[in-house]
């Protein structure tokens, strides 16, 4: 068995389960697009989805996210990715107004690398106390940077996890109305080959007309605060996703093993939905 084709066989597991999840709970069928298409990312932008890419809209990414016990904030817009490779990016907007680049000089990294690692300490609480691991903040994979040209806030982040290496790579896409959250999770050790192909999907990602930066009008919202603030708060957003399918990050380095447990990690999860199909049908 190959190592890659595993990965898109979990995948596709996974995301069968979270839909028969969905169809058992009453709620509609989850739609799973394959690329070549254009998504869109709730009403304010939209994504090129590229052959060999998988994406789930709003609704099942935070389905995703409730099976794998994470929180979720309900600004969720979207899940990519590739059927071939361990890596994964979650969109969500907050519409917090026009944000003001006045900081773009000004970033301490230092005292928001502090920062990022109270808030991860105080989100441990909500892990540990919903069965997971804590999270250890390292430090700083790539500072806070601004780009006043893309109006993109880029910074990376390297965590632990029961020993295990954990990377979050975050890019803010600045809008007239908020900022699109942009979260790439994958193993720190691919980071280098992984970048190339998560810029060229954002490349493709578009504001609707009148959402963009540039549409900018007097009188419109404007955020109460700017760039730094984005790095700390963006730290909730980055650390519930430290974690998510950490298994899938390690299997080119962990080889079958790893990929027969997490097979049958999803195979207990289609045990228990059909456990709860078959007990609602012998009660009625």
């Amino acid at each position: 068995m190959k190592i890659k084709s595993s990965v898109a066989i979990a995948l596709a597991l996974a995301l069968a389960a979270v839909t028969l999840h969905a169809q058992d709970a009453g709620k509609p069928k989850l739609d799973v697009l394959n690329g070549p298409v254009t998504a869109k990312l709730g009403a304010v932008a939209q994504i090129a989805v590229p052959e060999g890419f998988v994406f789930l809209d709003g609704d099942g990414t935070r389905a995703l996210l409730a099976a794998s016990g994470e929180r979720t904030s309900g600004n969720e817009l979207g899940f990519l990715r590739p059927t071939n490779a361990p890596w994964s990016v979650f969109f969500e907007f907050d519409e917090i107004g026009y944000v003001k680049d006045a900081e773009k000089e000004k970033l301490d990294a230092d005292s928001l690398l502090e920062s990022i690692k109270k808030g991860t300490a105080a989100q441990n609480k909500h892990r540990e106390a919903a069965g997971h691991p804590p999270l250890i903040v390292v430090g700083w994979e790539q500072p806070p940077k601004y780009n006043p040209e893309s109006q993109n806030l880029e910074w990376a982040v390297r965590a632990t996890s029961e020993g295990q290496p954990i990377l979050n790579y975050n890019t803010r896409l600045l809008g007239r109305k908020g900022a699109m959250e942009v979260v790439l999770v994958c193993d720190p050790d691919d980071l280098a080959a992984t970048l190339p192909a998560y810029k060229q999907l954002l490349a493709d990602h578009k504001f609707q007309t009148g959402e963009s930066y540039a549409e900018y009008r007097p009188g419109d919202k404007v955020a109460k605060y700017g760039l730094a603030a984005l790095v700390v708060g963006g730290a909730a957003v980055g650390a519930a996703k430290l974690g998510l399918f950490a298994w899938l990050a390690v299997f080119f380095k962990k080889g079958f093993k790893v990929i027969i447990i997490a097979l049958i990690a999803v195979v207990a999860m289609f045990k228990n939905v059909f456990a709860k199909i078959l007990g609602r049908r012998s009660d009625q």
